[in-house]
This record gives C-alpha cells, structure tokens and sequence, in this order.
C-alpha cells in the first residue's frame, strides 16, 4: 500500500517534467506562445483519463513551461490554471469517451485569447480571430495529438492506475 503514493508522485513529476520539455520544444520552433500554438506538450492532456497523478503533473509541467518560454507572470499564472481545470475536468470525464477531450480544448480556448490580446499585445489580431485560433491549435494539440497519445497508452493503462 505503500507503494502507491510515492508511485503517484514519481508519476506526476515524469508527467510535469515531460510537459516542460515539450513545451520548451514547441518555444523552440516558435509555437509556444502566439496567435497560433501548437504545443506539443498539450497531447498530454489525455492523461487524467489514466491516472489521476497527470493532474498535478500537467499543472506544475504548464508552470514550468510557461516561465521555459518566457512567458508573462499572468500567462503563467492564469495559462497554468486553465490547463489544471482541464486536466480536472477531463479525469472527471474520463469514462466519457470523446467528452475527455474537451475540458482542455475548452479551457485553453476561454483563457489563452484574452492574455494574447491584452497582455502580450497581439493586437494585429482580432479577439475573436484569437479565439479560433487558439481552439483550433488545442483541438489540434489535444485533441488530435492526445488521441494518437490515448490509443499508444491504451496497453499500459493498468499499469499507471
């Protein structure tokens, strides 16, 4: 019994570490912060439907990315909160199928355009613009990215409960 906790933590630390990275790929390639993003890392949101250790894990990994890429106190802030409503939000929906997708998608798309218009001035764009672009960047990342992520898991899945 034991074991579990320090499973649950070590787990969550690969997660947050994972995220970081990849986000960090994606701030290399210019898709971290913008009109357009694609991070890599938001695949990873499909994990809360495997273990609820991802919760944490992608909570302080979006922490941790956002201040990798030079992100502004209020994207750190507020960008990472938005990913920990996801990833509850999808371990809630976790048996739901398809509806395990969206609470990342959703969040992202309600939180990111706002902190792209007002506080990194991105105001070449319209608002509106930025709120199809960032759902259409999450859509890509977590939906589609993290459901090529869920079905490479899916053998594993005992084994992260």
């Amino acid at each position: 019994m034991k074991k579990k906790p320090l499973f649950y933590l070590t787990l969550g630390a690969v997660i947050a570490a994972l995220y970081a990275a990849l986000t960090l790929l994606s701030g290399a390639l210019g898709l971290a912060i913008g009109p357009f993003e694609l991070r890599f890392s938001e695949a990873m949101c499909i994990l809360p439907v495997f273990t609820p250790a991802a919760i944490p894990g992608l909570f302080i990994g979006c922490i941790l990315g956002n201040i990798l890429v030079g992100g502004v106190i209020w994207d750190v802030i507020f960008g990472s909160l938005a990913s920990l409503v996801g990833a509850l939000g999808t371990y809630l929906l976790r048996k739901k199928g398809f509806w395990a997708y969206l609470p990342p998608i959703l969040a992202n798309t309600v939180v990111v355009p706002p902190l792209l218009y007002y506080v990194y001035g991105f105001r070449d764009n319209t608002l509106a613009f930025l709120f199809f672009s960032i759902f259409v960047g999450e859509a890509l990342s977590a939906g589609v990215l993290g459901a090529i992520l869920k079905k490479g898991l899916m053998p594993f899945q005992n084994k992260l409960r």
